[in-house]
């Protein structure tokens, strides 16, 4: 029989994280729908397209042809191969394979990342508003993230702070804003990062989606960074949890180790699938056809909502907006959006601690009739709050 003992199980500091805001919403969206309601879903950053065909199709006969047990730890060859493949195809970028270290999503990329580059203790620059669980991330592995608050007037470059720094991370597109940094603001934070000794991570994981233009890689300028891409967005595959990195030859056994006793390997079954979604380029650039759709009625609709304090967004599938005018306390307001208008949308609290209180992101990443649906739900919900006629 257990012990009676009144005292709780001792735990660390490094457990003390914060919550993933987005992911609460989610839940709580998911309690109304279980209750009867109707929920448009403009708080989560996934596609509502499932993964392409042709990645179904190669699980599929995987799985009568094959054990799919362990691979590997940095992935199979194949599908290594086929991530350099596209970045030539991208990029005109010539890859060595070797250089490609397939994870178990992005989020293991992180882990291995900021395991293999940093000392406990390090303090590591990240941008503000920026994803949030960048910051929780370091917090559990003992080192310090130091937040680089970016503004909307300048396409939110970031500056690196004056103090000392390890690292810097850098999304671009980014979430949760959709901005693109140009090749020379990207260049020119590789170089600095380069002088000062401090380690450059790129997230890469929206390249793909983009509206204005091309999305740079580091990889472009600079051998000496870790880029972090997955299979979640562009190719629509959230739920199969596979990522990828490039690190610097002299960095592959180092993280071949770690991810050996870490997580052995990515999923096997994932891996097959996405080697058969890397062939599907007619699937995921019609999908981008979507979210190009979308986001042209987001930006048509979300202002006549009430909603015009917003940069249009380069890429991914966010609109972040300025809602100071209506709110000082976004997760109210999400809430009060949520149970009012039956749209989940996240608070900027998610993204940016210290000046998220007045903003939110709307996710644009679902079917184009949830999109107008949710549209005209908050126009409704918006006017009858205000007292004001939609517009």
């Amino acid at each position: 029989m257990p012990l009676d003992c009144e005292e709780a199980m001792r735990s660390s500091t490094r457990g003390q994280v914060d919550p993933f805001i987005v992911m609460d919403v989610m839940d709580s969206a998911r309690k109304l729908e279980e209750a009867g309601r109707s929920i448009i879903h403009m708080e989560v950053g996934q596609p509502g397209t499932p993964a392409p065909l042709k990645a179904r199709e190669a699980l599929s006969k995987a799985m009568g042809d094959d054990a799919l047990g362990y691979t590997v730890a940095l992935g199979l060859p194949a599908l290594r191969a086929g991530i350099a493949d596209l970045y030539r195809d991208w990029y005109g970028v010539t890859l060595d394979p070797a250089r490609v270290v397939v994870t178990a999503g992005s989020s293991a990329a992180f882990v291995l990342a900021f395991t293999a580059l940093f000392e406990a203790g390090e303090a590591v620059g990240v941008t503000e508003p920026g994803y949030p669980s960048y910051r929780q991330i370091l917090k559990s592995l003992n080192l310090d993230p130091v937040g680089i608050p970016t503004h909307a007037d300048a396409r939110h470059v970031p500056a690196l702070p004056d103090r000392d720094i390890g690292g810097l991370i850098v999304a671009s597109p980014a979430n949760p804003t959709g901005t693109m940094l140009a090749k020379d603001d990207l260049a020119g934070l590789i170089a600095e990062c380069a002088a000062r000794d401090v380690s450059f991570i790129s997230d890469e994981i929206y390249h793909g989606v983009q509206y204005e233009g091309r999305a740079v890689s580091a990889l472009e300028l600079s051998d000496d960074v870790y880029v972090i891409n997955s299979f979640s967005k562009y190719f629509s595959m959230t739920g199969w949890r596979l990522g990828w990195m490039v690190v610097p030859q002299d960095h592959v056994r180092m993280i071949e180790r770690l991810a050996q006793n870490m997580f052995i390997c990515a999923p096997h079954a994932a891996q097959v699938a996405a080697l058969g979604a890397l062939q599907a380029k007619d699937e995921t650039e019609g999908m981008l056809e979507v979210y190009t759709e979308n986001r042209r009625l987001m930006l048509e609709g979300l202002p006549k909502a009430g909603f015009d304090r917003i940069a249009p967004p380069d890429g991914a599938f966010y609109v972040y907006a300025d809602v100071s005018e209506l709110t000082d306390d976004s997760l109210a307001f999400c809430r009060e959006v949520l149970e009012g208008a039956g749209v989940a949308i996240t608070p900027g609290l998610d993204f940016d601690p210290v000046r998220g209180h007045s903003t939110v992101r709307f996710s644009y990443a679902r079917a184009t009739a949830d999109i107008r649906e949710g549209l005209d739900r908050l126009a409704k919900f918006m006017s009858e709050r205000t007292g004001d006629k939609p517009v």
